[in-house]
């Protein structure tokens, strides 16, 4: 667990500017679909810097951010400050500090590949209300959009650590059923974004899992990845496409 929550502590400048945020359409489906509204209380677990924390401030929520990395934690009171209805909590998932029956929604993006799924079910159990929902979000880079992807992927796995091992598309059916047990609904929306070179070197360097600038590998990777941008871009730019998915149920 110490591992999973460190792991970001050396990547939080790029993770603030340079991962992706998530379609505002997401807000209005699940005004349809789980009666979010204004009023409704959101725990964010595993807030991270506060990009999924801010669609849900936006729509006017108060939000619990639950964010056990020190300095992830600091960033997302930082870029949140103009939301004074953000509360920063130092927990975990399996163990999130918030009171029984606390909230009406239970949000996790792009984290919920890191918990322990029996523990963490049985914690939001505990602190959401009756009838509450249980939203979890991912958005996934898009592997084979064009040879573009294709590429920027095999350079991935080329220097990556642990990549197959901690990447979020990992979670099966199965895991999803068994944490699910009442079942589940499913919905995907398209994202993306836009980058020059320093963006695209940033948005790599907020992986965890890809060598970091001080590491030996850094030069060959950036200048690989140079020569990938310069092969690829666009008038400066390269796009990069993302599925955004998203899994919800009642607890």
């Amino acid at each position: 667990m110490s591992n999973s929550i460190e792991r970001f502590s050396n990547r939080v400048e790029n993770y603030v500017k340079y991962r992706p945020h998530y379609p505002r359409e997401i807000i209005s489906f699940l005004g349809k679909e789980c009666g979010l509204s204004p009023a409704t209380i959101i725990a964010d677990i595993g807030c991270g810097t506060g990009i999924s924390s801010r669609l849900f401030l936006e729509n006017g929520n108060c939000v619990y951010g639950v964010e056990p990395n020190a300095a992830m934690r600091e960033a997302a009171v930082n870029y949140l400050s103009a939301y004074p209805q953000f509360i920063p909590i130092d927990g975990t998932a399996e163990a999130c500090t918030l009171p029984a029956g606390s909230v009406d929604m239970v949000v996790a993006a792009q984290a919920f590949h890191w918990f322990d799924p029996a523990k963490t079910h049985k914690e939001f159990q505990r602190i959401l209300r009756p009838g509450g929902h249980i939203v979890l979000i991912w958005n996934e880079r898009s592997l084979d959009a064009d040879a573009f992807h294709r590429e920027y992927e095999n350079l991935l796995v080329k220097y990556a650590s642990d990549y197959g091992n901690v990447r979020h598309d990992n979670i099966t059916k199965f895991e999803l059923d068994s944490f699910f047990p009442k079942g589940y609904k499913e919905a995907l929306f398209e994202n993306s974004q836009e980058f020059d070179f320093e963006g695209l070197k940033g948005r790599m360097l907020s992986a965890s899992y890809m060598p970091s600038e001080d590491d030996e590998r850094f030069e060959s990777v950036a200048n690989e990845l140079r020569t990938l941008f310069a092969k690829h871009a666009e008038s400066g730019k390269i796009k990069v496409f993302y599925s955004t998915k998203v899994y919800f149920s009642t607890c």
